[in-house]
């Protein structure tokens, strides 16, 4: 799937998920990425807050995101 910045710089990394309906909250979302389910261009990432910028590819489960400008 494809998250578009809309004219944004970025977006964190937990907001994302729950953007794209991944987590049902930020909670959810901080626990997601504090367990290690996430990774961010093929890096495992714990950082919640990380700025995904246009070229991020974000992968959690079975899901890949790209961020488009």
């Amino acid at each position: 799937m494809e998250f578009n910045l809309n004219g944004n710089e970025f977006i964190p990394l937990n907001a994302l998920l729950k953007m794209v309906n991944i987590a049902e909250s930020g909670g959810q979302a901080n626990m997601f990425i504090t367990d290690g389910e996430v990774q961010v261009n093929g890096e495992v990432e714990t950082a919640k807050r990380k700025k995904m910028r246009a070229g991020a590819v974000v992968t959690i489960f079975d899901q890949t995101i790209t961020v488009k400008e």
